[in-house]
Formats: structure tokens, C-alpha cells, sequence
């Protein structure tokens, strides 16, 4: 009885080995590698420093500073994967509106949406945009013909 109980235990202990090396596995046609403008090597200027602090406060030393990788993501982000456009009058299509977005108050409380979002001062890390998506993301900015186009890394 004690042999077939170990032969029983050594069984499924295999099948949940066997089951996690699988779920390990990834599909390499899904895999793809980000290639970054040399841009993002450049040290952050004031502007991209204060954003950054708007949104993690505090926080800034240990969620992004104190991690390379995590700022150099934050600084494509910033200098190459955010866009403003204007569409002609007429362009009815229906996107999501910024105004729909949520803020991303994770680490600072009190954010505050832009009454009226210019793209000289407009901080897109304020918003709880799908950043690492596979595909452009496109938002109007409410009452205007401006949009917002969050360019995927993957470009």
C-alpha cells in the first residue's frame, strides 16, 4: 500500500512539473524585441523630471530613478510614443474620449485632469493609458478635433 501511495505521489508530482515547465513557455511568434530611439539614453530634462514627480511623488528615487530599465521606458514614452494630431472637421469616427481615461493616482493623490490638454504641457503619464499594448491606441480630446495617439512600442 505505502509503494503504490509513493508511486501515486511521484505521479502527480511529475504531471504539476510537467504542467508548469509548460506554462512557462512562450510563443516566439508573439515575442518581439523593443527596439529604442538613442534618444532615451539623453539625461531627463526639467520638464520630463517634473512630470515624472507629478505622477510619482515621493516615490520617484524608488519606483523609477533607482531603475534603469523602468526610465528608460518611461522616457520612450515621454519623447517618442505620444502624439498630438488634428483631424479635419468632420472626422466623426468614434474614439474613446481622454475625458474616459482614467488618472493613474496610484503613488499621488489629488491628480487632476487638464481642463483643456496642450501638447506643450500635457503630462500622458497622468493618465492610466494602456501603454504596452500591441497596436496604436487613438483618444479625442472631448468638444475638440484633437487627438491623442499612444504609439506602440512595438513600431
Amino acid at each position: 500500500m505505502k509503494l503504490k501511495l509513493l508511486m501515486l505521489t511521484a505521479f502527480v508530482g511529475f504531471l504539476c512539473q510537467f504542467g508548469y515547465s509548460q506554462g512557462k513557455r512562450t510563443n516566439p511568434k508573439l515575442t518581439q524585441t523593443i527596439n529604442f530611439k538613442t534618444n532615451v539614453e539623453d539625461p531627463l530634462t526639467d520638464k520630463e523630471f517634473k512630470m515624472l514627480k507629478e505622477v510619482y511623488g515621493d516615490r520617484l528615487d524608488e519606483l523609477v530613478l533607482n531603475k534603469p530599465q523602468r526610465l528608460k521606458d518611461l522616457k520612450n514614452i515621454l519623447r517618442n510614443r505620444v502624439q498630438f494630431i488634428e483631424y479635419p472637421q468632420g472626422n466623426d469616427k468614434p474614439y474613446p474620449l481622454l475625458s474616459e481615461v482614467p488618472l493613474f493616482n496610484n503613488y499621488v493623490q489629488g491628480l487632476t485632469r487638464d481642463a483643456h490638454p496642450k501638447k506643450e504641457t500635457f503630462n500622458p503619464l497622468k493618465y492610466n493609458f494602456s501603454f504596452y499594448e500591441r497596436y496604436n491606441l487613438t483618444f479625442r480630446i472631448d468638444n475638440t478635433n484633437w487627438f491623442i495617439i499612444i504609439l506602440s512600442q512595438f513600431n
